[in-house]
């Protein structure tokens, strides 16, 4: 059948065309490599894409917090002052009353007052 010089020959043919198919994928890159790789690195980009936008999110929420914290501070301090004021209105309309009551005088409004007020 085959005598052992054709064997070596088939072995040398079939070792040259492994190497000649090496030398052509390294040359070229492995294609199941190249998947794998390309595989790998779709993940890889989808997971950082999401990191960023989880990222992106959380500081994004942080900041509407601090924002609305910041404006019920400003709310609260507004309606203090402004209570604050009335109370301050309040107190000197009962102070002017009282000068006026110990003065015996009224400070009524005539009718001929509330005409004018109303021409101008």
């Amino acid at each position: 059948m085959f005598g052992p010089l054709d064997t070596l020959k088939m072995g040398a043919g079939l070792a040259g065309g492994l190497m000649l198919y090496h030398l052509y994928a390294v040359s070229i890159g492995y294609p199941s490599a190249t998947r794998e790789a390309r595989a790998g690195y779709v993940l890889l980009a989808e997971k950082s894409a999401a990191d960023a936008k989880a990222a992106e999110m959380e500081r994004q929420r942080n900041a509407a917090a601090k924002a609305s914290e910041e404006h019920r501070k400003r709310l609260a301090a507004a309606e203090a002052a402004e209570q604050a004021a009335r109370d301050t209105l309040e107190i000197e309309i009962q102070s002017y009353e009282l000068q006026l009551s110990e003065k015996n005088r009224a400070c009524a409004v005539t009718a001929a007052d509330r005409q004018w007020l109303l021409r101008h």
